[in-house]
């Protein structure tokens, strides 16, 4: 064998040994596609409590993938909790709209008003599907005082078939699923019993399938706020005149569900982990 051939095959079994990196030396944290923008197959499941910490354990690389992910998330009031405490974060959602194309992670505020859950479906899929060319990953919150004891099944129905029509209609499409926000209750349940029931049921259809972001574990501490068994958001974590929402001031004494600024950057964590999961 000639001296050249000899090298050449040397060179071939260094690289076999060094340059080939096998699932043993993959980072567990780490997604299946490189920090190029693209979106990979994600991970179905819940992410509550628990991804505040695991967004933090993510090496910065990792974190930084999400801001080149084409998201749509569309909200009101604590929602935009969820995005000023996003922004503390270093990840901000910047604007988008029927005319205003997504780019990265973008947010907009629903023109149907609270309490008009259906108007804001129907919103959302009219969005989605003028940029169904180019967004990856779609969120839709619901408000506060959006879902009641009247219209939890209208509402089951209507965003089923908004997902489903969406899942037809742009295939590669990854969805973030949020449990409705709490209220705050001292004396009777006001809605809380109804949103849980949405909670839950979006957790039992869609948690094999996609993300979900569980606010409402995290706004109860894990059921440890509660009011005769029904969940209310946590008095540490809702707007007060000691901790007031940057955007959307203090609370009434019941009633309402807005998030202190502290809490809001805290409990972003698990909704950028959620986005992170969807599309790792």
């Amino acid at each position: 064998m000639k001296i050249s051939n000899k090298i050449l095959l040397l060179f071939v079994s260094m690289c076999l040994v060094f340059c080939t990196k096998n699932a043993d030396n993959i980072d567990p944290n780490t997604g299946t596609n490189p920090i190029d923008g693209t979106v990979g197959k994600g991970q179905a499941g819940i992410n509550g409590i628990g991804s505040i910490d695991a967004w933090d354990k993510l090496a910065t690389t990792e974190k930084n993938r999400i801001k080149d992910w084409n998201t749509i998330f569309m909200h009101q009031s604590v929602g935009g909790d969820l995005e000023d405490g996003a922004n503390n974060n270093g990840f901000k959602f910047e604007y988008f709209d029927l005319n205003e194309k997504p780019k990265g992670l973008s947010g907009n505020v629903f023109s149907a008003s609270n309490g008009n859950p259906i108007g804001k479906i129907a919103e959302f899929k009219n969005n989605a599907l003028t940029h169904k060319s180019i967004i990856k990953i779609a969120i839709l919150k619901f408000g506060y005082a959006d879902i009641n004891d009247g219209n939890v099944e209208q509402v089951k129905t209507a965003y089923k078939t908004l997902i489903d029509d969406l899942r037809s209609q742009i295939p590669d499409l990854r969805f973030v699923h949020v449990t409705p926000p709490l209220i705050y209750i001292v004396s009777k349940d006001d809605g809380n019993a109804a949103k849980m029931k949405i909670a839950q049921w979006m957790k039992d259809t869609f948690k094999d399938k996609d993300s979900i972001f569980d606010l409402q574990e995290i706004e109860s501490d894990n059921g440890s706020c509660s009011l005769n068994g029904v969940l209310t958001i946590c008095n540490k974590y809702r707007s007060t005149s000691g901790c007031p929402s940057k955007n959307q001031g203090v609370d009434a004494p019941e009633g309402q569900g807005h998030l202190c600024e502290s809490a809001a950057t805290r409990i972003s964590k698990a909704f950028l982990y959620s986005i992170y999961q969807a599309g790792k």
